[in-house]
């Protein structure tokens, strides 16, 4: 199939897409912990790629986590961007407040200012957000960090080369054309908008990690189309509540593992695929210990002006960009807030 052709719904800015916001507002609760359920985990390696093709969807359709191995990335490339995002999060504050996130812009620095639906509270986190087209003026100077953007900017794209990969088999299975994403994610594009986030997540007291009242990442889906997450060995916290589960808030644990790249479903593709391929709830837990945790998360956003269109009718058409901006109105709706006042 491609690209499908009917018409954007302009008449009604974001059509019914709060039913995301509505699912996750029911997941506020610890829930059960106790639940395990299989993440599967798949070779990106394998020659046979009908074979693939199949294991990437039943993983997606079934489940909507899964890992990759055989990724294409070094763990001397993750290593390094890991050690670069620590240092841009051990500048000063004030250093790392002069390239603060810009409202709607998705690039910057801030400070637990993400309020999720699912909890009313800040995340306890700080991120630091690159979209390569919306960074003038948000990059540490070469005296605070130098090399830090040709860093990011590599790890970022090599990056996007997977998450195309994987989208592309998607495209297949959809029955769209095979580099239908591809265009919808063109890294060329003046409009592109897809996002590297770097995420330091603080170490806690005993007190906040037993409260239950505080989340590192409350319940939630992802706004885009793939996640690609990057994890540090023994830095957990990140539970997942698939399937028929969702409804009973029975949460799984994903371990963390250097080698492993971590994916799942966002809203995005699911409103393409008309529900075939599900988003699923997620959140990452305040720890046991006090330790801090850091991760690297590439979320594959289409481009503003793409439309997203359910085709077989499903869902209102919708562009990238007014979907997205609904989305992270509802989740930095404080940091906008104090941003307009100013």
């Amino acid at each position: 199939m491609d690209k499908p052709t009917q018409q954007s719904d302009n008449s009604r800015p974001g059509g019914n897409a709060m039913t995301e916001l509505q699912r996750e507002s029911r997941m506020g609760g610890v829930g059960d912990e106790a639940v395990l359920r299989e993440i599967p985990v798949i070779d990106m390696r394998q020659s046979d790629q009908a074979a693939l093709d199949d294991a990437l969807w039943h993983a997606a359709v079934h489940c909507g986590f899964f890992q990759l191995k055989n990724h294409g990335f070094s763990v001397t490339e993750m290593d390094k961007a890991f050690a670069a995002a620590a240092d841009f999060f051990a500048l000063p504050e004030a250093t790392k407040a002069q390239y603060p996130l810009r409202g709607s812009s998705n690039a910057g620095w801030e400070s637990m200012a993400q309020v999720r639906p699912s909890t009313g509270t800040a995340d306890q986190k700080e991120s630091y957000q690159i979209t390569r087209t919306r960074m003038a003026g948000l990059w540490p100077s070469q005296d605070e960090l130098p090399e830090f953007a040709d860093t990011m900017l590599a790890f970022e794209h090599k990056a996007w080369e997977l998450a195309m990969r994987v989208l592309a088999s998607f495209a297949r299975k959809l029955g769209f054309a095979e580099d239908f994403f591809t265009q919808a994610h063109h890294f060329d594009a003046e409009d592109y908008q897809s996002t590297l986030r770097l995420l330091h997540y603080f170490a806690v007291d005993g007190h906040d990690a037993a409260s239950g009242e505080l989340w590192r990442a409350g319940a939630h889906t992802d706004f885009d189309c793939l996640t690609l997450l990057f994890q540090r060995d023994g830095q957990g916290g990140l539970q997942v509540c698939p399937g028929r589960e969702a409804e009973s808030g029975a949460w799984t644990p994903v371990t963390p593992r250097a080698e492993l790249i971590t994916c799942n479903i966002g809203d995005m593709l699911m409103r393409w695929s008309d529900d075939q391929l599900r988003s699923t709830l997620h959140r990452v837990r305040m720890p046991d210990t006090g330790d801090a945790r850091y991760s690297i998360a590439f979320f594959a956003q289409a481009n503003s002006n793409q439309v997203i269109e359910s085709y077989r009718g499903k869902y209102p058409s919708i562009t990238a960009a007014d979907y997205l901006q609904q989305r992270i109105a509802a989740n930095f709706s404080a940091l906008q807030q104090a941003q307009s006042e100013q």
